[in-house]
């Protein structure tokens, strides 16, 4: 079982430029990264492939049932909800394909919620820039049960919807520029 809290992060409008930056700050020993991030499902190989040439950790497109491992991100494909079981004393990638959440699939909501229900205080959410309000719900769930939660600043957003619908929800520990955030995430990961 990983140590530590294993970290999720929701983005959209705007998120593959947030996730290369957070992504490319993250040390090889991070903790496991799970992302809901909305994209067409065709564009999510060659992103992930992307990240992957760009980062000191392993990303890649989450598998149906693998163990959840430190040092690899695990990129939710475009077609499926990507959700974290326990399995033994680890956890393992769930994904499934039911209808989209608050218009998505996948959707933060599923990821987050995920997460609070399994991980609780072992998890830390992080919410970038995007359209809507996908997965502040959830966040407040995560936060309710233990976890850290950080969210992208207004002026670093491409759009602030996501972060300030979770910020209004009264979800989020702390209100950090994009910059920020991974030093945030390494550092707040490792308290218990």
């Amino acid at each position: 079982m990983p140590d530590g809290r294993i970290i999720v992060v929701g983005s959209s409008t705007g998120g593959t430029d947030a996730l290369r930056v957070f992504l490319s700050q993250m040390p090889a020993d991070a903790p496991p990264i799970l992302i809901a991030q909305h994209m067409p499902e065709n564009f999510v190989p060659s992103f992930a492939e992307r990240l992957d040439g760009l980062c000191k950790l392993r990303v890649k497109l989450a598998e149906q049932g693998e163990d959840v491992r430190g040092g690899t991100v695990y990129l939710s494909p475009g077609n499926a909800h990507l959700q974290i079981a326990r399995y033994g004393a680890g956890y393992r990638i769930q994904l499934n394909d039911g209808p989209p959440v608050n218009f998505h699939r996948p959707s933060v909501e599923m990821l987050f919620r995920s997460a609070a229900t399994v991980l609780g205080a072992r998890a830390l959410g992080v919410m970038l820039t995007g359209m809507g309000k996908d997965g502040a719900v959830a966040m407040r769930e995560m936060k309710q049960a233990g976890a850290i939660n950080l969210a992208q600043d207004e002026d670093s957003c491409v759009v602030f919807g996501m972060p300030r619908a979770a910020i209004e929800l009264g979800a989020v520990d702390e209100v950090l520029p994009l910059e920020r955030i991974a030093e945030r995430a390494i550092l707040r990961s490792r308290e218990r």
